[in-house]
């Protein structure tokens, strides 16, 4: 029993996955996080205030695309994600539908994706410090979002429009962002979570050129920039217009796709490894699994390379006798 307890812990940390209570039964969610402001909570479709109610076809709702409700429950996603979220402002449509879509066309086998809605409109980026409002309910939401099983596999930030209307907080916007990814990822247990990040299209103020530059400056590990630049905007110059959000859901999709789903755990891996490794007890062998071809989620290991897997066991068994151990990366 002890056995199986700790091979346990060995897999949950390399995954970065947050077990915690079950409220779906949907284990193979991959879970994404949503956050920042208006253009990433969505008004594509909305003039004076109100939307016009044109879904696009790369916006759809589809049985493997879940969004996590106010009231923290599992159900279909439907535009507008934010509804009930980013609820003082009327959304429209954002770039998160348009992502998840296009994440499935291009990876069929991915299982279903849980988007995690956290943008709120008219917040600057020291609205979501540490601590801060919301930043916990971010946090709250996305450990919610992770206790029925699934994997958090990426938070999409689109922020900054807010920054640009005082040159304190367009100067200080690069080390307050840094702060927050770092942040977030620790606070999730999640060190080196895959960030997607998107630099200003449009500004409220004076100062966009520093805040696009501090977006592009960032150059954390496993954080990607997708530029918003040139897309095309609503008639408020502020908000992007619908297809700008499909295609601003598409670029992100893309990057996403060019992080893989090791990126996960990478900063992890190698420390596990070495810990296994290290293992010099009395009658304990380590049979390396390193090399052996995984499935097409990257988690499990195929078929074949389970009866690879078997047969190397099989072979250290014979190594030893009867009173063995086994313990395998």
């Amino acid at each position: 029993m002890l056995l199986a307890y700790i091979f346990l812990i060995l897999l949950a940390h390399p995954f970065c996955v947050i077990p915690t209570n079950t409220t779906t039964s949907n284990d193979n969610k991959n879970i994404v996080i949503l956050a920042g402001q208006s253009n990433m909570s969505g008004r594509g479709g909305v003039v004076n205030n109100i939307f016009d109610w044109y879904i696009p076809p790369e916006c759809q709702s589809n049985s493997s695309i879940l969004r996590l409700t106010k009231g923290l429950s599992w159900e279909v996603a439907t535009e507008p994600i934010h509804q009930d979220i980013d609820y003082y402002a009327v959304c429209g449509i954002g770039p998160g539908m348009s992502f998840a879509n296009s994440i499935l066309k291009n990876d069929p086998n991915i299982g279903v994706i849980g988007l995690v809605p956290c943008a709120i409109g008219s917040t600057n980026i020291s609205l979501w410090s540490q601590g801060s409002f919301y930043y916990n309910q971010m946090v709250s939401r996305t450990r919610i979002a992770l206790q029925g099983g699934g994997t958090l596999r990426a938070l999409l930030w689109y922020q900054g429009e807010s920054d640009t209307l005082n040159l304190e907080d367009a100067n200080l916007y690069k080390s307050r962002l840094e702060k927050f990814f770092t942040d977030a990822r620790n606070d999730l247990g999640a060190p080196s979570l895959p960030i997607i990040q998107v630099a200003l299209a449009t500004t409220l103020g004076p100062y966009m050129k520093e805040i696009r530059n501090a977006q592009l400056g960032i150059h954390l590990p496993n954080v990607k920039t997708v530029d918003a630049n040139r897309l095309k905007v609503g008639p408020d110059y502020v908000h992007l217009s619908t297809q700008a959000e499909v295609q601003l859901g598409q670029m992100l999709a893309q990057a996403f796709l060019e992080f893989g789903s090791y990126t996960i755990y990478n900063s992890l891996e190698k420390e596990i490894r070495q810990a296994q490794l290290g293992i010099h007890l009395h009658n304990v062998k380590t049979v390396d699994a390193n090399g052996l071809k995984v499935g097409p989620d990257y988690v499990p290991l195929n078929t074949q390379a389970e009866v690879q897997l078997g047969q190397m066991l099989a072979h250290t068994f014979f190594e030893f006798g009867s009173d063995t151990i086994f313990w395998f990366l």
